[in-house]
């Protein structure tokens, strides 16, 4: 049985030498070029059993090589290379026919599993050709991190289906900006994008909202009015915030998303919901299902893929980009650009970013307005993040206020909370508040400990098996020998 051949094409030599020792110490024969128009006469005589290509050729750019290969070759697959490192990259990628992305420099290893997965992969039939999705200098999502290089894939393999997304994150980590993207690379493009802040609508109007309302459902409902699931339909309903919905309007949703229709408030026709679903919250929905306040079967239902958006500090060196991107942005009429000089990024990436992109963001549109000087240096960051913190803005390290005055306000908040729904009246406060401070208390023991139960008994004074009872009860994970 003959092995596998692996044809690379890259006009860089070194990348050419790397792969093709990895891949010949594997086990695979390869064959290595740096021009595109000799990897597609190697493609239209039958040989090779994988494509490894980058975007950029002296000759060609390798994506108009896909969907040719895919017409004449539709078992062969293709693995992308680029080192642009972008949404657009791995969306044009993946609707053009191919198998993987593989974002520059890459893992060797990965690059293996990439080539052993392919391989055993069963072809796949012919799709169509996706529409053209809108030109490159409009994108809005921005970052070279690794982190940041799953999110495209993720967004990229989503282009061709019509799952429902969960999107979580702090505020200000782009959610939206990341449920447009699925939007704007689904397959209901064409169709409308409707958001909806479910934090932002009084409970008793959320139904009205959603779903509609006829005329004389209400006092003051004088006419029929459209709901965001009407006025959706063909396209994309955004929940934001999802994890603030009352209960009553989680069953009502839960309802819809079983049966594929709704009634409007005061109506009695079903009418068929032809939307897709992008949800997104910055709390912890399982938590909030330990405490009773989000339905467990509604999660499910909208967590059918689950995407965690990086906050801000887990990928600064995102941040002289995004920092660059946001001066040029707001650049002022005579086109004048703020630089930021070297130090003065140092200070951006070493700052914590409560507020995330969101925070940076609006520091550049600050500093653009406000100081007039063409070079930025790190004294004008120092005394704007100073500014920052004075004010009052959360963040790390800014507050002087006590734990039992934090534990004090968060159980104010709960218990106004838990006050404002009639059909879920408050039981088991003790046990429920007990778990809120448990559960973060054993997880952050368990970290410093990298996972050694016995010490992190000790410093929680705790005997080993109740310790081991409460991480079972509590659902904590335990990863050991962990940084």
């Amino acid at each position: 049985m003959s092995l596998p051949t692996i044809l690379v094409a890259d006009d860089d030599r070194s990348i050419r030498t790397v792969l093709s020792q990895a891949l010949g110490r594997a086990g695979y024969q390869v064959r290595a070029t740096a021009q595109a128009s000799t990897l597609w006469q190697w493609v239209e005589e039958g040989e090779g059993d994988l494509v490894i290509t980058d975007v950029v050729m002296p000759d060609e750019n390798g994506l108009d090589l896909i969907p040719r290969i895919r017409r004449i070759r539709p078992d062969l697959r293709v693995v992308v290379m680029s080192a642009q490192s972008t949404l657009m990259t791995a969306v044009k990628a993946t609707q053009r026919g191919a198998f993987e992305y593989l974002p520059k420099p890459f893992d060797l290893k990965e690059v293996l599993a990439v080539v052993a997965r392919a391989l055993a992969t069963p072809a796949m039939p012919v799709q169509p050709a996706a529409a053209p999705p809108r030109p490159e200098e409009q994108m809005s999502l921005i970052g070279r991190s690794v982190v940041m290089q799953d999110i495209y894939r993720i967004i990229a393999r989503l282009t061709t289906s019509d799952l429902t997304v969960m999107i979580t994150g702090e505020s200000g980590t782009g959610k939206e900006l990341v449920a447009r993207a699925l939007h704007d690379y689904g397959p209901r493009r064409a169709g409308p994008f409707v958001a909806i802040n479910m934090a932002a609508i009084p409970r008793n109007l959320i139904e009205s909202e959603l779903f509609g309302h006829e005329r004389g459902a209400f006092t003051g409902a004088t006419s029929r009015v459209a709901g965001r699931f009407e006025q959706a339909a063909g396209g994309t309903l955004f929940l934001d915030e999802i994890g603030d919905m009352p209960p009553e309007a989680q069953t009502r949703l839960l309802r819809v998303l079983q049966d594929g229709a709704f009634t409007t408030v005061g109506g009695t026709v079903p009418i068929r919901a032809n939307v897709r679903i992008i949800a997104a919250t910055h709390r912890d929905l399982r938590q909030a299902i330990r405490e009773g306040a989000f339905r467990e079967d509604l999660y499910y239902r909208l967590n059918v893929v689950p995407m965690r958006l990086p906050p801000l500090r887990e990928r600064v060196e995102d941040i002289p980009l995004l920092a660059r991107h946001f001066l040029n942005e707001n650049a002022d009429g005579a086109g004048n650009v703020r630089v930021l000089d070297e130090e003065a990024m140092g200070r951006l990436q070493a700052y914590r970013w409560p507020g995330n992109v969101r925070e940076l963001e609006n520091l550049m549109r600050r500093i653009t307005a406000l100081h007039p000087q063409e070079s930025i240096g790190a004294d004008i960051i120092d005394a704007e993040l100073a500014e920052v913190s004075s004010s009052g803005v959360p963040g790390e390290g800014t507050s002087t206020e006590t734990l039992a005055e934090a534990v004090e306000r968060h159980l104010r908040r709960f218990l106004a909370a838990g006050a404002g729904q009639d059909d879920m009246p408050m039981s088991d406060i003790y046990d429920k508040v007990i778990a809120e401070v448990e559960r973060p208390l054993i997880a952050m023991m368990l970290s410093a400990t990298r996972g050694n139960q016995i010490r992190a008994a000790a410093m929680l004074g705790l005997n080993r098996n109740t310790l081991r009872k409460k991480i079972r009860d509590l659902d904590i994970p335990v990863v050991r020998g962990g940084a």
